[in-house]
């Protein structure tokens, strides 16, 4: 066999392993790389009460494994470079402290983890594999091959910005993160690009609404809740309030 035949041929097996990943992706129920991106890039675009800059995102399986990853800007400095791997803890977080019956996002453990908090000392377990976290090409940085598919990342992160993820049956099937704002604002984002890619049938949350919104009950450096994230603007807050209105959570089907 030629050189020639064989590159073909090489070519030709990398495009058919890249097009079964991302309909094992889409048979799984998350977002392919392309709708990710789409709906980010959709979101990005509204007010979210941040400095409405472009953004990262993440999107991992229920095992903790990244699908996707993808970015709003034009090229991948148009955002934050230190928010891609931030984008991938928050998601990694979001799945690995929900359930099936009780959705936490990252926005509700921030006071939790505080000294004398519940959950104290979890922002230091399961930490960020650097490998896999800095591996690879940056030019593959937020594409369809970004060197963070198909490993797990890892890591904590404990304000806003990640989101668990069910589908309209009501099953957990992963996470998203996104970060590249504030984190007020990150929250809203993760919000509103959940509920563009229909998997936010929640369960319950701790949140008034008994869902995973962020919630703002810190007073005087405690939260009433226990629940709290700090607030970084009031616009970023009005919108969170809203949005039971503007994006409400959806419920699953009923057998």
């Amino acid at each position: 066999m030629s050189i020639r035949k064989i590159l073909f041929f090489a070519f030709f097996v990398t495009l058919s392993f890249n097009g079964l990943i991302s309909s094992l992706s889409v048979a799984n129920g998350l977002p392919a790389h392309s709708e990710l991106k789409a709906a980010l890039s959709a979101v990005v675009q509204e007010d979210n009460g941040g400095f409405g800059f472009n953004m990262w995102a993440t999107v991992v399986d229920r095992d903790g494994i990244v699908k996707a990853v993808a970015f709003s800007g034009n090229q991948r400095g148009d955002q934050w470079p230190g928010s891609r791997v931030i984008s991938a803890q928050k998601a990694n977080t979001a799945n690995a402290f929900s359930l099936p019956e009780l959705a936490l996002s990252t926005a509700n453990l921030f006071s939790a983890v505080q000294p004398g908090g519940s959950l104290f000392g979890l922002q230091f377990s399961n930490p960020v594999d650097t490998e896999t976290a800095y591996r690879g090409s940056p030019q593959k940085y937020g594409t369809e091959n970004d060197p963070m598919v198909g490993r797990k990342i890892g890591g904590i992160n404990v304000f806003g910005g990640g989101l668990a993820l069910y589908n309209n049956e009501g099953e957990l099937i992963g996470a998203l993160g996104v970060s590249g704002d504030s984190s007020c604002a990150d929250h809203n984002i993760a919000w509103k690009v959940r509920h563009k890619l229909m998997l936010d049938y929640i369960p319950g949350g701790v949140s008034p609404a008994q869902d995973d919104n962020i919630i703002y009950d810190i007073i005087n450096g405690v939260s009433q809740s226990g629940w709290g994230h700090p607030a970084c603007s009031p616009e970023a807050v009005k919108i969170a309030a809203e949005l039971a209105k503007t994006h409400p959570v959806r419920v699953k089907k009923s057998k």
